[in-house]
């Protein structure tokens, strides 16, 4: 009796991964890149195929989305901070959109070297941009002549679009989120460098080795990013419904 129960378990549990994996089809998640363009270490998940453009393989991307969100749901349910990156047209608003819903840093203009090997100077930048707000706010800005002002508008608003979406990024974060790690190989780089673990959306065209949780995926269409991200915005809601 118990064997059939445990077959029965089985085949439902087999059932609910398809339909995840027809769901992961429905949003593209399985094109890859065109063969020519694949990365030599992202064969584990990618399926052969026959035509010019790479497969990716979904069962693969399963098995590490889930291990992505473990870690996801450990590092919110210990009060810890993501930093989501995402320049792309594709991944632009999802990232903003998951960054303000949960006050996390993110970036989704161009990355600025030293953002996370020298967070000092960065967050010197983010207090003198909240001073010109301040300043400007407070009605100090009058005794300016027009064209003083004029220059300090232009001068707060290259900052506010450099530093967006990192006011709150006062500490290093506890993990680097990426879309797409081979347009953002400098953040890779200085998260390695401080060994901060990095969870990234890659392709066939990515090396998944310097990351800590790769989830292959493709990474360019707004429809596959989407998905990841609606997972990740499930992870953390739950983690932080969870009280310790």
């Amino acid at each position: 009796m118990l064997k059939l129960e445990n077959i029965i378990n089985d085949m439902e549990e087999k059932k609910e991964e398809l339909t995840e994996e027809n769901k992961m089809k429905k949003a593209g998640l399985h094109y890859g890149h065109k063969k020519t363009y694949n990365h030599p270490q992202a064969g584990y998940f990618t399926v052969k195929s026959y035509t010019e453009l790479s497969f990716i393989n979904l069962e693969e991307t399963i098995k590490a989305l889930d291990l992505a969100l473990d870690f996801i749901v450990e590092i919110v349910k210990k009060k810890g901070m993501i930093l989501f990156v995402g320049t792309a047209a594709g991944s632009k608003e999802g990232i903003k959109k998951i960054g303000e819903k949960y006050n996390f840093p993110y970036v989704t203009n161009r990355w600025l070297g030293g953002t996370l090997t020298n967070l000092k100077t960065l967050n010197n930048r983010i207090k003198y941009l909240e001073e010109l707000e301040e300043r400007k706010k407070s009605g100090e800005w009058q005794k300016y002549t027009k064209y003083e002002k004029k220059e300090l508008e232009e001068e707060m608003f290259k900052l506010e679009k450099k530093f967006i979406g990192l006011k709150n990024m006062s500490q290093l974060p506890d993990a680097l989120f990426v879309i797409d790690p081979k347009t953002h190989n400098t953040a890779i780089r200085e998260a390695q460098r401080i060994k901060i673990p990095i969870i990234a959306v890659l392709d066939t065209d990515d090396d998944p080795t310097p990351i800590t949780y790769p989830i292959p995926a493709n990474d360019s269409a707004k429809s596959s990013i989407d998905y990841i991200l609606d997972k990740v915005d499930e992870a953390i809601k739950k983690a932080k419904e969870i009280k310790n």
